[in-house]
């Protein structure tokens, strides 16, 4: 992306934001890509960068172990490993060891599904490998600690053990001598030392003459005399001999290692770069998570729509200090392409500008956006600004001189790929002029097709807005009661200045604010206060469209727990019916089992008794007594809905009631204990005691 002035980036603060972003990383490659983050203009880029940033920012959110902790610089290492007939020692391959290490805890993390889950991150490693046979090399000729095994090869297993050996006897030895010369009382206080990697006696110096061997030197008051005895010379120079053909045998190992090592040397900066790559992007997501940082959508065109847009530098500082920061609402496509901020000072006009622009090159830069996740932002080629003050000593320009400078650069180059944003156009010379001159300065972008935004106090601007294509107004609440700014963007009409508001309440005497009111022209005079009247109202239905909303929300959770309380109640009703249906079917369970018992004891009775008729009126019984007892139920229900029983004596034509079968018919002749009951054609003969007389019921 093209940025003028040169100092475009930095207006906008966008050096503090790679300055956050630097302090993140952790490796030297992290660190020197952040302090020279690049701007891009390509799609296929900048989606990749935010998707990288997107996923590890997921990965971190949900507390997932990722195998990114090599923080070493090992260029050097790796670079001098490459290098024919040079030689690594311990410390080194240890550092080379570690990075191997990490990166085959990568590849590891790196699964199938990982892969497929996290595509952007597995970009990074996609054209690599992991190659065991690295570290395998490193562990069979050097241990934990960095030092050459003794059996790195069969020569310095031999040295070293002779050299253990001969270590061993030039203990005994000196142990023996020293024993001897302690006797003596020749000894010092501290008995023995070493010089120059040998083993000394130390001696009083009155005593030295006595004892045989090399002089070393003495102590610095003179009273102490350093000697190699003669006994451990001869050892003492094997022992050296053997240290000497060991620290050969070590390079000549540790060389063939580096010679076997070099193929993996490109290799190794693979994997340094890899491990570099991946600290930088933890260190965008890290930062993205301190200011709130998504991914919106990204579009390959001239476009800008914003929804809950912050500042970052802003919203960091305000999360520290506990303050709330006012997202920034605003859409700029190719019909509403230039947006005029107009309203108080310090109301937030430039905040916003900023805001917008700051964004637009965090996105363009690979770095998530603090946006709302469904925001759109397209890609510009280029980025002009102009805010503050520009007056040049050094070319002896004015501040207006030097601001038209900016603005003939501005409409000499602006095309549809530009967003431009201008504080305060046409200030510095005479408003009338000066306000003609931002008219058709605005006019020109336009007609380029630019986007942009700019600040501005003057009234011509806010009425060419509404009559130009492409160019609208937009202003910065202001509470007119607190006499306190809103900072919060209105797109769709101009704000005012409110001057003679701001005057009165910070309690300018009222003579004075009255002359300047004659002075100014009638008609602006209106409009100010028009627009002043126009804000107003719009903020008071949006409180009001607030309260509605709020009350909407309400409404919707009662709705919400009402309906859970008819489900509660539904479900306890349902709950019910499942009991009474569960103790109907009990009492019908109980009864079959009843049933079964009994017909067990009835088969066993047919098979003892004799009488099988007698067996089988039993099971007859059993089976058909309640289906029996349900018929005559019904058959009494329906008898008693038209006859009522009588107390009377039973005789010949009374009508009568069998108590069994529940039939009605009557009486022909009574037999002494019988009678002869005709029931429609068929006459019975019936017991008395069987009989109930009973008499119809009235119809009604």
């Amino acid at each position: 992306m093209k940025l003028y002035p040169e100092s475009a980036a930095v207006q906008l603060e966008f050096d503090k934001v790679k300055h956050l972003l630097t302090e993140y990383c952790k490796t030297e490659y992290a660190k020197n890509k952040a302090s020279n983050l690049r701007i891009h203009t390509k799609k296929e880029y900048i989606l990749t960068e935010l998707q990288q940033s997107h996923e590890y920012k997921l990965i971190t959110q949900t507390a997932q172990y990722f195998p990114n902790d090599h923080v070493l610089n090992i260029h050097r290492d790796i670079k001098l490993l490459s290098i024919p007939g040079s030689t690594l020692v311990g410390e080194q391959w240890m550092v080379i060891r570690k990075l191997a290490e990490s990166m085959e805890k990568l590849f590891r993390w790196f699964d199938n599904e990982r892969r497929l889950a996290y595509p952007a991150l597995t970009q990074v490693i996609a054209e690599s490998y992991y190659e065991k046979t690295i570290i395998e090399l490193i562990d069979e000729v050097l241990d934990e600690q960095g030092n050459v095994r003794d059996n790195a090869s069969p020569e310095l297993a031999k040295i070293r053990m002779s050299l253990y050996r001969k270590r061993n006897e030039l203990r005994r030895m000196f142990d023996k001598v020293l024993s001897k010369l302690s006797k003596s009382g020749y000894t010092a206080d501290i008995d023995e030392s070493f010089s120059n990697g040998r083993r000394v006696v130390a001696v009083f110096s009155e005593h030295k003459r006595m004892v045989k061997g090399i002089l070393h030197g003495e102590s610095d008051s003179r009273r102490t005399a350093f000697i190699e005895p003669e006994e451990t010379i001869g050892l003492n120079n094997d022992v050296f001999s053997l240290e000497n053909d060991e620290r050969k045998e070590v390079m000549r190992i540790l060389r063939d290692l580096t010679g076997r090592m070099s193929v993996y040397s490109s290799l190794l900066f693979v994997y340094h770069d890899i491990a570099g790559e991946l600290d930088f992007i933890r260190a965008k997501a890290k930062l993205a998570i301190d200011m709130n940082g998504n991914m919106p959508n990204v579009a390959d065109k001239a476009h800008i729509e914003l929804k809950d847009a912050y500042h970052p530098l802003l919203y960091i500082y305000n999360q520290k200090s506990g303050k709330k920061t006012i997202p920034v609402n605003l859409t700029l496509d190719e019909k509403e392409r230039i947006l005029i901020i107009s309203g108080p000072n310090a109301g937030g006009k430039t905040v916003t500008m900023k805001t917008v622009g700051l964004n637009q090159l965090l996105l363009q830069s690979g770095l998530l956006v603090p946006v709302h996740p469904t925001s759109q932002m397209g890609i510009f080629r280029q980025l002009y600004i102009h805010i503050g003050d520009t007056q040049s000593i050094e070319f002896e320009l004015s501040t207006y001189s030097s601001h038209l400078l900016h603005m003939k650069h501005f409409i000499e180059n602006a095309n549809g790929k530009t967003m431009f944003f201008i504080d305060e156009l046409g200030s510095g010379s005479d408003p009338n002029l000066g306000g003609a001159f931002a008219e058709v300065i605005l006019e020109e972008l336009a007609r380029r097709h630019s986007y942009g935004i700019v600040t501005t106090h003057y009234l011509n601007l806010k009425v060419m807005a509404n009559r130009t294509n492409g160019i609208i107004n937009g202003a910065m609440a202001f509470d007119e009661v607190h006499l306190q700014p809103l900072y919060k963007l209105i797109v769709g009409k101009p704000g005012s200045s409110y001057t003679f508001s701001i005057a009165e309440r910070i309690g300018l005497p009222q003579q004075l604010i009255n002359r300047a009111r004659n002075l100014v022209d009638e008609d602006h005079f209106k409009l100010d206060r028009l627009l002043n009247r126009t804000e107003q109202d719009l903020q008071q239905l949006d409180k009001e469209k607030k309260d509605l909303h709020k009350l909407i929300r309400e409404n919707e959770k009662l709705k919400k727990e009402m309906e859970q309380v008819l489900d509660k109640e539904k479900h306890r009703q349902q709950v019910e019916l499942l009991k009474h249906q569960n103790v109907i079917t009990e009492d019908r369970i109980n009864y079959l089992k009843d049933t079964e018992r009994k017909l067990k004891q009835i088969v066993l009775e047919w098979r003892k008794a004799d009488d099988k008729a007698a067996v089988m009126n039993q099971v007859q019984n059993l089976l058909f007594k309640k289906k029996e007892q349900l018929v005559n139920n019904k058959v009494a229900k329906k008898l008693d809905s038209k006859y009522k029983e009588v107390s009377a004596d039973i005789t010949v034509g009374a009508k009568v009631k069998l108590r069994k079968n529940f039939q009605v018919g009557q009486v022909k002749e009574i037999r002494g204990k019988r009678a002869i009951v005709q029931i429609g054609v068929v006459p019975m003969s019936v017991e008395l005691s069987d009989l109930i007389v009973v008499e119809e019921k009235p119809t009604s």
